[in-house]
C-alpha cells in the first residue's frame, strides 16, 4: 500500500474517533434529561368556565349578575354592564341606576322612561349574560366542591353531578342540606340518595335555593 494512502487512511480513522467522542458526551445529557411527569387525574386545578345566563323575565337581579342591556338603533347605550356590589349599573345618559330587586321586565321599562328625554320612543331589551348572584355550595366527598351558580329548577342532584360526582369514601346515606332561614339559621335537611336515584314515587328530588349549602361526609 503506497505511503500517502496509508496516511489518508489513519486521518480518517481519527476523525471518527473523535467525531465519536464529541457526541458520546451530548448523548449522555440528553438521556440524563428528566422525562416530563405524567399528568395524575384530578390533580388539574379547576377552570371557571363562563356562568351561564337567563332568559328568564322573572329573575331576580342581584349583585354580580352581568346585564346585556341593549337600545334599538343607539350602540353607544347599548352594551353588557355588571351589577355592582351597591346593587347599581352606570349607563351613558342614565348614570348610575338601582337594578338590584327588579327583573329584566322592569328593568326594561324603568330604562325606557329614562331614556325618554334623550332618545325618541326608546325600545329597550334587557337579558341577564350572566348569573352570579345565586349561588350555592357543596363540600366534602365529591370530585369538585366549592361555589357554583344556581340556574333555574336545580336540584340536588344536578349539583351532585356538577360537582363531578362522589369520591371513592362518600357516605351518600348521609347526605343533608343546610338550607338559609330568613332569621339567619340553617336548617338541616336529609337527602335520601338512594331513593331519589332509584325512582320512588314516595320520595322527590330537592330543588336549590340561593345560598344553600350540600354536605357530602
Amino acid at each position: 500500500m503506497p505511503f500517502s494512502w496509508k496516511i489518508a487512511t489513519t486521518t480518517l480513522a481519527l476523525a471518527l474517533l473523535f467525531a465519536r467522542a464529541e457526541a458520546a458526551p451530548q448523548d449522555q445529557s440528553a438521556a440524563a434529561l428528566p422525562a416530563p411527569p405524567s399528568a395524575v387525574p384530578g390533580d388539574s386545578p379547576r377552570v371557571r368556565e363562563p356562568r351561564p345566563g337567563t332568559d328568564d323575565q322573572d329573575y331576580v337581579i342581584g349583585p354580580q349578575d352581568v346585564l346585556g342591556i341593549n337600545v334599538w338603533h343607539e350602540p353607544e347605550i347599548s352594551q353588557s354592564v355588571p351589577v355592582r356590589p351597591d346593587g347599581k349599573i352606570s349607563l351613558p345618559l342614565v348614570g348610575d341606576l338601582k337594578v338590584s330587586g327588579l327583573t329584566p321586565r322592569l328593568l326594561q321599562n324603568l330604562l325606557a322612561k329614562e331614556l325618554e328625554a334623550y332618545v325618541r320612543k326608546p325600545q329597550v331589551t334587557v337579558i341577564v349574560r350572566e348569573v352570579n348572584s345565586r349561588k350555592f355550595y357543596i363540600i366534602g366527598e365529591v370530585g369538585r366542591p366549592g361555589e357554583y351558580p344556581l340556574a333555574a329548577s336545580m336540584t340536588v342532584l344536578d349539583a351532585l353531578a356538577a360537582a363531578g360526582g362522589f369520591r371513592d369514601f362518600a357516605k351518600v346515606g348521609q347526605i343533608y342540606l343546610l338550607r338559609l332561614m330568613p332569621d339567619g339559621s340553617r336548617k338541616r335537611i336529609r337527602f335520601d340518595y338512594k331513593s331519589a336515584v332509584n325512582g320512588k314515587n314516595s320520595y322527590r328530588d330537592i330543588e336549590l335555593q340561593s345560598g344553600d349549602t350540600l354536605v357530602v361526609p
